[in-house]
């Protein structure tokens, strides 16, 4: 379970590959250098990458019919990570869908010791499926973050997202454009990606 004071943020887009998970993995680690601990949850129940992007393993434990989440050491704070990568082979793929994949996000909200946390990040799969649904019900207090690439179709895309929050009672807290930039070794910058995207739709909301 959740602590009740405990601050929730879903990092949502409404399409794949604009970097949520890689987005989650340093802010968490951000936040911990800082001196926190953050939990991190991986919803992402088919595409799960946060274990190896935090370089956490080890075999997830229980205590008091409680899942531990596992730990590592960040600066003077700690992550504390569930991942489906903690308990199904990396390239294993999960056949699931419907109520088996709500019961395993529910599972790990709800039957996982989050105590000790200081913010719970929730890394979630594209678009606005079972996952989000289920997260938006079990956790109505929690904000959103919405990320988005520069190019206006990936904007438009993660629009949906930011709908999906504002219908389900979620804050939008804000906007993340990533990939907003290459920089080469000359030192110049390219939009390789367009422009505009995160900026029009932070505009928007």
């Amino acid at each position: 379970t959740i602590p009740v004071q405990t601050p929730v943020l879903m990092i949502a887009s409404g399409k794949g590959g604009v970097g949520k998970s890689s987005l989650t993995a340093n802010l968490a680690v951000a936040l911990a250098s800082t001196g926190k601990t953050v939990g991190v949850l991986d919803a992402d129940i088919w595409g799960f990458s946060l274990a190896r992007l935090l370089g956490v393993s080890g075999e997830v434990q229980a205590r008091n019919a409680k899942m531990i989440p596992l730990e590592r050491v960040f600066g003077a704070g700690r992550v504390k990570l569930l991942s489906m990568g903690l308990l199904a082979d990396e390239d294993q793929a999960l056949l699931w869908r419907g109520l088996i994949v709500q019961k395993a996000v529910a599972q790990f909200i709800e039957d996982a010791d989050w105590s000790g946390v200081d913010y719970l990040l929730i890394d979630t799969p594209p678009g606005t499926g079972d996952i989000a649904m289920t997260l938006a019900r079990l956790l109505p207090r929690m904000g959103a973050l919405i990320v988005t690439t520069p190019h206006r179709a990936a904007q438009r895309v993660a629009a949906r997202a930011a709908d999906f929050a504002r219908k389900s009672n979620i804050h939008v807290l804000g906007v993340i454009e990533n990939m907003s930039r290459l920089t080469c070794s000359c030192g110049e910058r390219h939009a390789i990606f367009g422009t505009g995207g995160g900026r029009a739709l932070a505009e928007d909301l």
